[in-house]
């Protein structure tokens, strides 16, 4: 009887690993990630937009067609990237993910709280080699440390009526997202009185 509970007991237990690690390999493992699937497609450190979600030719699984869709494929060994979203009037949100599809974080129209998303794109090695302006505050410029040195940012644009697409996809199309062509002014030393 101990035997053969010992042998259930194994049984389930290697059943429960060889699961855990098939689930946390495949995403590394994949050969049609989201990433590969959305290369031929789009531009590096650019703005392409999607075609509307349609379910026979979807680029991505469970799109919604609610929303115009723009993806930035970037790769920062060349440097950082700014990224420019202009806000719809309905709603806007811009989600990062590495190369391996892990989300490492997104913001929206009603958390940046203006008319425009805006902010720099590095490596964690860039942001530390930039230079420390005191007048410049972490309101002022927002700067988004990835993770990895490729990876996709998924721009989205709510139409909530169907006749509103085209204004959604027109917010979208003047978003921008290329390579950091100023770089941030070096702190002077503070003046005195004369």
């Amino acid at each position: 009887m101990i035997r053969l509970l010992f042998t259930v007991v194994a049984g389930v237990v290697l059943g429960l690993v060889v699961h855990l690690v098939s689930v946390l390999a495949l995403p590394r493992i994949a050969t049609q990630d989201a990433y590969s699937r959305l290369t031929p497609m789009t531009k590096l450190n650019g703005v392409s937009q999607l075609p509307l979600a349609d379910p026979s030719t979807s680029p991505m699984p469970f799109m919604d067609p609610a929303f115009a869709l723009a993806i930035c494929r970037y790769d920062l060994t060349s440097g950082p990237i700014k990224l420019t979203v202009p806000v719809s009037q309905a709603y806007t949100s811009v989600s990062f993910y590495t190369r391996n599809e892990i989300a490492y974080y997104a913001i929206n129209d009603r958390s940046a709280g203006r008319k425009v998303i805006e902010l720099d794109l590095m490596t964690e090695a860039q942001h530390n080699e930039l230079p420390e302006d005191e007048e410049v505050t972490a309101a002022d410029r927002l700067i988004i440390d990835s993770p990895s040195t490729t990876g996709l940012i998924v721009m989205k644009a709510l139409a909530p009526e169907p006749g509103l697409m085209q204004q959604a996809q027109a917010t979208l199309a003047a978003a921008s997202c290329g390579p950091q062509t100023e770089q941030p002014a070096k702190a002077e030393a503070p003046r005195g009185r004369r």
